[in-house]
């Protein structure tokens, strides 16, 4: 940690201005910039046109008795609030902006799954989620949001929900579910939303990143992580099978349970190291690695939320 802080400490002295302003909101008269990773996927999208592959379908399991009505209502409210799902994009100028529509309007089909058996039910809600996650986005039209309920029997619904990723993330999943849950009480009740409203949208942040990453900045931020993975090599792992030439998108996960015993271990070590559950993790997917590789440089990314300041926690966005 001392070594990181000194890190940290280097690279603001190499640009002064690393230390952050505050995110404002911006008038909305002109033409708004898409953040860097937003245009990255615009980027994307207009080199393979209608790709699913970076929608982000998620399901809710909902039980007890339901007002389809509300559900519907408390949608649009978060539609309302956050800007990001009334976006779409454009290109002016030959460079691509976020268009905001002041409203849009966004359906909640209802699919009637009630007279099926209990497996012919699981498998066509999986069925459905599959359909949802494949079928593309036009990025021009908003919203790029789709939801549709899903009737399972007696008071057991499904509320499939698919974004594309150049409006959400991971983060913004949880915030979706829990401000849809917050509003679906008030509908139902009749009574005034209880979320206060937004210090900031996605836009505002995007205006913000890209006045405050630039010149010395940006070259600091960027000049650091050429310097630290200068040389890094290429991990050579023995793979079951030869790495396709053309990328297919057919990947996994592997998900599997950490007893008890092993958990609380982990947790164990973290605290006496002063570290979190997720480094212990880390590190010790790392030692795997060098185990099976021989190598003494192992390169590891991962996702990261990108919510580091507070004003950016209740946002919906990339």
């Amino acid at each position: 940690l001392a070594d990181m802080a000194a890190e940290v400490a280097a690279l603001q002295a190499r640009a002064p201005g690393l230390q952050a302003p505050p995110i404002r909101p911006v008038p909305r008269g002109s033409d708004l910039p898409l953040s860097f990773a937003q245009e990255r996927l615009w980027f994307l999208d207009r080199l393979q046109p209608g790709s699913p592959a970076y929608n982000v379908p998620f399901a809710v399991r909902l039980e007890g008795r339901l007002v389809v009505a509300a559900l519907g209502a408390a949608l649009r409210q978060v539609v309302r609030r956050h800007e990001s799902l009334r976006t779409s994009f454009a290109l002016r100028a030959g460079r691509p902006v976020q268009v905001i529509s002041p409203a849009v309007d966004l359906s909640l089909p209802l699919v009637d799954l009630e007279g099926l058996d209990a497996s012919r039910r699981e498998a066509e809600v999986r069925a459905l989620v599959g359909e949802e996650a494949l079928r593309p986005f036009d990025l021009g039209e908003a919203p790029l949001l789709r939801a549709t309920l899903v009737r399972l029997g007696g008071e057991a619904h499904a509320l499939l929900l698919t974004l594309h990723h150049i409006v959400s993330d991971g983060w913004s999943a949880g915030v979706l579910v829990k401000e849809t849950a917050a509003l679906y009480r008030s509908c139902a009740e009749g009574e005034p939303s209880p979320l206060p409203e937004l210090s900031v949208q996605y836009a505002d942040f995007a205006v913000w990143q890209r006045g405050w990453l630039q010149g010395e900045n940006l070259q600091a931020l960027l000049g650091y992580w050429r310097d630290i993975l200068a040389g890094a090599p290429v991990l050579q792992l023995a793979t079951d099978r030869p790495r396709a030439a053309l990328q297919s998108y057919r990947g996994a996960d592997q998900v599997f349970e950490l007893s008890s015993a092993a958990a609380n271990g982990v947790r164990g070590l973290a605290r006496h190291q002063g570290a979190t559950p997720f480094m212990v993790l880390l590190a010790g997917f790392e030692a795997l690695l060098q185990r099976y590789t021989g190598g003494d440089d192992v390169i590891v990314g991962s996702t990261i939320a990108n919510r580091t300041r507070g004003e950016l926690e209740g946002l919906i966005g990339f």
